[in-house]
């Protein structure tokens, strides 16, 4: 098999984030390529270079998953990343804007206890799974040594997301609901933009990492096809 025919299977084969998989391939192909050249100043003819270092690399079956498992860490690191830094965000940025907006503040009077208990069990709900994308983070880097299987963890993220994005973004909801204080201040529309952005992509991400370590559980029992 010549390189360039490998390397194309190598990359149909992979599923991940874009850069890295682009990353990933094009250092298999380099040291593809330095083998080869340094089986054909040897004095073997291009093709059978190219078709020993590819016999010496390893066959799909072989290379694959490593890689795969890879990306899934990557993923994984990215969404961790995500929640760590994104989620704090939202959490001050609306804190603020409860603090200080409106200026009149009669519109929190007769407000009943649960939106205080409510928003306090928002808070808390986001900020646990803002420190466990930290603690993800950790354990997908420096940590990776003493964890085996790195592509659960992944996978555990993304199912927390799109477990609880949809509670939090319900709780949202009806906190805005009890009062009509915030439509119409710019601070509170710019803050909902912001939110709305972050969790599309929190959505993508934990997508992502379920594709991206789902892939590597569905070929680890079986021969890898394109």
């Amino acid at each position: 098999m010549r390189i360039d025919d490998y390397v194309g299977e190598l990359d149909r084969a992979l599923t991940g984030p874009r850069g890295a998989k682009r990353d990933l391939v094009v250092e298999a192909r380099d040291g593809l390529v330095d083998a080869a050249d340094a089986l054909e100043a040897g004095g073997l003819d291009r093709a059978e270079a190219e078709r020993l270092a590819v016999a010496e690399f390893g066959s799909l079956d072989q290379v694959a998953p490593g890689y795969q498992a890879e990306l899934a860490i990557t993923a994984g690191r990215r969404l961790g990343l995500l929640l760590f830094v994104g989620i704090p965000v939202t959490v001050l940025m609306w804190s603020a804007i409860w603090r200080f907006y409106p200026v009149d503040r009669s519109a929190w009077t007769g407000q009943p206890a649960s939106t205080a208990t409510l928003s306090r069990a928002l808070d808390v709900i986001q900020l646990l799974t803002a420190l466990y994308g930290g603690l993800a983070v950790l354990a997908l880097g420096r940590g990776a040594r003493w964890i085996r299987r790195q592509q659960a963890l992944t996978r555990s993220l993304g199912v927390v997301v799109l477990m609880l994005l949809p509670a939090t973004g319900l709780m949202s909801l009806a906190l805005s609901r009890d009062t009509d204080a915030l439509p119409g201040f710019p601070p509170a529309t710019v803050a909902g933009v912001v939110t709305l952005a972050l969790w599309a992509v929190q959505v993508f991400s934990a997508t992502r990492c379920l594709l991206t370590a789902r892939h590597v559980r569905s070929r680890a029992t079986g021969p890898w096809t394109t």
